[in-house]
């Protein structure tokens, strides 16, 4: 068994609950509880259209946008990428209705802000329900670390003292906050203003807890909301993308070029301010709920199991003591160094086609077709292209005048399990040179 994969992998139908660090004041079960079944959408967490699409072992219906039609064409293949769904060909939901498939609010999202690309309509026939379990990329640090202690040997001694010496500095510079964090999921809470600005702080020195503050944030939204929209998308089981995608464009300038969550860093009035322009009645708990969430949430992430959160500090710490006590944030930590060494270009197929071949792997003995961003099933789904237990047709599709896909020319083309190269992914460089995930400016 793959420990480090099946910790990574979440099925919110599922009671199983993950062990944090002693001290802790709340449980994972504590929280998937109150998540559940204390918050206006938290029926969706275990109720949805997409994994109950994906349980009935019906027919899958999926759509992916692509600006590289002529390519796939000519190759005949379809390609994974990296991100949040590790090693997959990113894609939404399509349900099917009398006059068409109807695209997933993500999936209509895709459509209306991407007019420059093209539809890719995929139907899957597996062999047998797929298991409603998702990938929660916010927990894939064991498997960043280890892919980086099994392949050291691709960097000069120059990049690995560089990288292992940037990972380090970055979490001894952020152990002040990173203490404060660990002493509110025990307990001993800061006030939620000071905390957020402390936290906005933070996220420059160390960049994934950008990632973990924006996560946190669309969960608050989306499980929270009660606007005349969400309760419209929560009708037809989806949970609503654009509260998060509203959040993110209007904090970060640019983001919709460059999805890099290490520039999310807004500071409590800037939240506050944010979160009224969504949705007003949800503006004066976001700190709380930022301060709450987080403090458990990066604990029970960053943490090994075997750690006392009342006792553990992230002073002073070296590269093999946060191998032991905190492998999963220093694997984060990692990987995210990794992407703006100037040779990343070059590694990153040899850093990524490695995590691949592990996650399909582990896709394929349990049987897994079709992996979704698992840390909220709010439709970001994938094809696993290593499967062999199911059949797979894909059309070129087009939208019709009221938003339905209909495929109109079925292309001769095959799932091959090699990742896409850096430049056609979401992971490509910005016009810097640099690679999402870098140090924000101030």
């Amino acid at each position: 068994m793959d420990t480090e994969l099946d910790d990574a992998h979440t099925d919110h139908t599922n009671s199983r609950a993950r062990p944090v660090a002693a001290g802790c004041a709340e449980s994972e079960d504590d929280w998937r509880r109150y998540l559940q079944h204390d918050t206006p959408g938290g029926h969706l967490l275990a109720h949805n259209a997409m994994t109950g699409m994906l349980t009935s072992g019906r027919p899958i219906h999926l759509m992916h946008t692509t600006t590289a039609l002529d390519a796939i064409r000519s190759s005949g293949q379809l390609l994974a990428s990296s991100g949040c769904l590790l090693a997959a060909l990113y894609c939404a939901p399509l349900t099917e209705t009398s006059d068409g498939l109807c695209p997933h609010n993500l999936g209509a999202y895709l459509l209306r802000t991407k007019p420059h690309t093209r539809t890719l309509m995929i139907e899957i026939t597996p062999a047998s329900p797929t298991p409603a379990r998702g990938i929660d990329y916010l927990r894939l640090g064991r498997v960043h670390l280890r892919t980086y202690l099994d392949h050291r040997s691709f960097l000069t001694e120059t990049e690995d003292t560089q990288l292992r010496g940037k990972a380090v500095h970055q979490i001894r510079t952020a152990a002040p906050f990173l203490d404060t964090l660990l002493a509110g999921a025990t307990g001993h809470m800061t006030a939620p203003d000071a905390f957020v600005d402390r936290l906005a702080a933070t996220v420059r020195t160390l960049p994934f807890l950008g990632y973990v503050y924006f996560e946190v944030l669309s969960e608050y939204l989306m499980l929270h909301s009660t606007s005349t929209e969400t309760k419209t998308y929560a009708r037809a089981g989806e949970m609503n993308n654009l509260l998060y995608k509203r959040l993110a464009f209007s904090a970060v300038s640019g983001m919709d070029k460059l999805f890099d969550l290490s520039r999310f860093h807004p500071g409590h009035q800037r939240l506050y301010d944010l979160i009224a322009d969504i949705e007003p009645p949800l503006a004066p708990g976001a700190a709380q709920y930022t301060r709450d969430r987080l403090s458990h949430l990066f604990t029970a992430l960053a943490l090994d199991p075997g750690q006392d959160a009342t006792t553990f500090t992230f002073h002073e710490q070296d590269f093999d003591s946060l191998a032991q006590a905190a492998p999963s944030l220093l694997g984060q930590t990692l990987f995210r160094e990794m992407r703006i060494l100037h040779r990343y270009p070059q590694l990153y197929l040899a850093f990524e086609q490695a995590k691949a071949l592990r996650a399909w792997n582990y896709w394929n003995h349990h049987q897994i077709a079709t992996p979704f961003n698992g840390f909220l099933p709010k439709g970001e789904i994938g094809v696993n292209p290593a499967y062999p237990a199911a059949g797979y047709t894909v059309w070129l599709a087009e939208t019709c005048e009221r938003g339905l896909i209909h495929p109109v020319d079925e292309l001769d083309v095959a799932f091959v399990p090699r990742m896409a190269d850096l430049g056609m992914t979401a992971m490509r460089r910005d016009a810097t040179g640099k690679a999402a995930g870098h140090p924000a400016a101030t």
